[in-house]
């Protein structure tokens, strides 16, 4: 059925305006976003393909997130300009859910560590590698992005990560990185470079605080499975 064909209170635009965004199905927001359809189908219709590129079943809008511009186009009434647009709405939805502001973040336990990040990389598809600086008082200087990997692992050696703490006179540093399998569980690799990482930033006079690892099913402490 084409958009002009359903009553004015079904229509996506008509809809959000009198009953307000809560009210719209996913597919009806997203249609919202690519405004028009094809001469054949609706922009409503367009959304609900958009969605079946969820192979898994889950019902889970952080799917967009992985998806190429050559996924989105190969669906007929995605352009390159709204393929686009899709993208740039779900790194604006990523870049929403970082803390406001850091600066002020004082870090007590691992789980202040996860509640800062986990939103952020619990649905990475690669995987990502953070270091986040503090001061002497456990209060973050600044968070910043060491490296990137593939779907299984990252390259990284002990002075990627200390390298920008030793720039700028930090005392402290936390390591945090995903498993993109979802698996918070640390791996024999992520062991040996937590232990090797504890031994160059000493001699740098730097003090690791922790290596956390973040999966879509919560995080893992390696510091504290390594204590108990």
């Amino acid at each position: 059925m084409k958009m002009k064909e359903l009553p004015i209170s079904e229509r996506p635009y008509e809809k959000m305006e009198m009953y307000g965004a809560k009210a719209l199905s996913n597919a009806e927001l997203i249609a919202i976003i690519i405004k028009s359809g094809t001469k054949e189908e609706s922009s409503v219709s367009i959304a609900q393909k958009i969605l079946s590129l969820e192979k898994n079943g889950e019902n889970n809008l952080r799917f967009l997130q992985n998806i190429s511009i050559e996924e989105f186009m190969s669906i007929k009434g995605i352009g390159k300009v709204k393929a686009l647009q899709l993208m740039a709405i779900c790194e604006l939805t990523k870049r929403m859910s970082r803390p406001l502001n850091t600066n002020q973040v004082q870090i007590n336990s691992s789980e202040d560590v996860a509640e800062l990040l986990i939103e952020e990389m619990k649905y990475e598809k690669r995987e990502v590698v953070k270091a986040i600086l503090l001061n002497s008082k456990n209060i973050i200087i600044k968070i910043i992005d060491v490296c990137f990997g593939g779907t299984n692992s990252a390259i990284l050696k002990p002075k990627d990560v200390l390298q920008e703490a030793i720039k700028i006179g930090a005392p402290k540093i936390i390591l945090v990185h995903n498993h993109p399998s979802g698996d918070p569980t640390p791996s024999k690799s992520d062991y040996d470079f937590t232990d090797r990482l504890v031994q160059a930033s000493t001699v740098m006079g730097i003090e690791l605080l922790d290596h956390i690892v973040i999966g879509e099913h919560g995080f893992r402490s390696i510091f504290y499975l390594k204590n108990n």
